[in-house]
């Protein structure tokens, strides 16, 4: 075990864990972060989907060895404080989710797809969305959540 300090949702968290601890398992059973969710464990479904400086990564396939102080780590609780970052209410607008499991992996990757690229096409956020499961099948209203998030403004994170 080694003493590793890491920037999550703005607030520095010293952690004395093994450092092949997986980010997941830290976020979830150690700070209490539940919004990412487990799905796969191999980084294939999207549901674990976090961003570190502001990109998406699978938080279930990252280790806290490979991680430093100073990347920026986000997750879904940290997207805004009141669940009204312009994506998660066009989420709300399109009545997204069904279930809901997978959707905080699915905001984070359409939030960073946004800040990419402001004004997707269709073609683009089917693409760029490649890799986050619905296992409900929501995906027609997932995109046209991302068109009504793009439409109201140039979202940031």
């Amino acid at each position: 075990m080694a003493s590793q300090s890491l920037n999550i949702n703005n607030k520095t968290y010293t952690l004395n864990l093994n450092e092949d601890t997986s980010l997941l398992w830290v976020l979830r059973e150690h700070l209490g972060l539940t919004g990412t969710k487990y799905g796969c464990g191999i980084a294939l479904c999207g549901s674990c989907t976090i961003h570190i400086d502001d990109k998406p990564v699978r938080a279930c396939s990252l280790r806290l060895s490979g991680l430093n102080k100073d990347q920026k780590i986000t997750t879904i609780e940290g997207l805004s404080e009141n669940g009204d970052h312009p994506v998660q209410e066009a989420w709300v607008e399109a009545q997204a989710p069904q279930c809901g499991y997978c959707q905080s992996g699915q905001i984070m990757q359409a939030v960073a797809l946004l800040a990419e690229n402001p004004n997707p096409t269709r073609e683009e956020i089917k693409a760029y969305m490649n890799g986050n499961l619905c296992r409900c099948g929501t995906y027609l209203r997932i995109v046209k959540a991302i068109e009504i998030a793009a439409e109201k403004t140039s979202v940031k994170t």
